[in-house]
């Protein structure tokens, strides 16, 4: 098993495919032109399976797909086919633009745990976090996932004088779906413009939906990084991922590989260790990924004394 100075057992392997996006999403992309790491410097289709399948047998049984956007990367059947033969439940995190066209896929493969990011409702305030038009399209996925079974989680990044004004009826959708929409806490990221003051935290969030609906406290799983209520009447459920003011890293059970092969311990480590290189070069790889893990910190990477936090931009890390 994996397991940190801390003590806890790290089971949860979050794997980015790509740092390409089809979307410019404020919060995740730098405003600057990116345009994703060369091919040679990501991990090849065989590189994701073979390094995954060390992870596997270090004790990971959970595996979360990631990008940038994983369905833009052309390859994407084979790595989802690849992974499904570990001892591990798949899932993935999109965008879910273009997951129509996957839906036979990921049926095949066992995923049955989705997550969607969309931060807005509203058309115009699409346009503006994301720079795209195709809000109608990607509700239209989120129903055709419903429709097909999977258990969709919606992730609603909050940015105050953004879109905290759409929380209410982001949080109506759990009415006559089964859905988990989850308020996410504004975090900092290279390039993302993050400041303290723009943070919409847990209790304003609640404060908020209070004003509308009646909520009530859920069980949380002892893993969980969102805290879970329940509306009155309301098919679903919502979540309030409070990373920055009330963090859950006493749990954490996860573990983040970069699309170029690095291995993150913490969404916020200012350090990384380079898996692909020495795998490349034919190396055992699984003392590496111990001693990675041994430098975890206990709370978001060591990082939050200050507001200068060193990291990547969000769509070099994965989501």
């Amino acid at each position: 098993m994996l397991i940190d100075r801390f003590g806890r057992i790290h089971n949860y392997l979050r794997i980015s495919v790509t740092d390409r996006c089809n979307l410019k999403c404020v919060y995740c992309m730098p405003d600057v032109n990116l345009s994703g790491s060369a091919e040679n410097k990501n991990m090849s289709v065989s590189e994701i399976y073979e390094i995954a399948k060390v992870f596997s047998d270090l004790g990971i049984n959970k595996i979360r797909i990631t990008g940038g956007e994983p369905f833009v990367r052309k390859e994407i059947a084979a790595i989802f086919t690849n992974l499904s033969v570990l001892p591990a439940t798949l899932a993935v995190s999109t965008n879910a633009l273009l997951i129509d066209g996957h839906i036979d896929l990921l049926k095949n493969c066992g995923v049955k745990n989705i997550n969607v990011s969309l931060d807005t409702l509203n058309p115009d305030e699409f346009l503006s976090i994301t720079k795209s038009n195709s809000l109608e399209k990607i509700f239209s996925n989120i129903i055709l996932l419903i429709e097909n079974d999977f258990r969709v989680k919606i992730n609603f990044v909050v940015m105050k004088g953004v879109n905290e004004n759409a929380v209410i009826e982001a949080a109506g959708l759990t009415k006559n779906f089964g859905v988990e929409v989850r308020f996410i806490e504004y975090m900092p990221f290279k390039g993302n413009k993050w400041s303290s003051g723009k943070v919409y935290s847990h209790d304003e969030i609640l404060d908020n939906i209070r004003s509308r609906y009646n909520i009530y406290k859920l069980q949380d799983e002892p893993n969980d990084t969102s805290k879970k209520y329940g509306i009155t009447g309301h098919a679903g459920s919502i979540g309030i991922i409070s990373t920055i003011t009330k963090p859950f890293c006493g749990g954490c059970n996860r573990l983040r590989l970069t699309s170029d092969g690095k291995l993150k311990n913490c969404l916020f480590s200012k350090g990384e260790t380079d898996l692909l290189t020495s795998f490349r070069k034919g190396e055992d790889i699984k003392q590496l990924i111990i001693s990675g893990l041994t430098e975890k910190e206990f709370e978001r990477g060591g990082q939050f004394e200050s507001e200068n936090i060193e990291n990547r931009s969000m769509v070099n890390i994965g989501g």
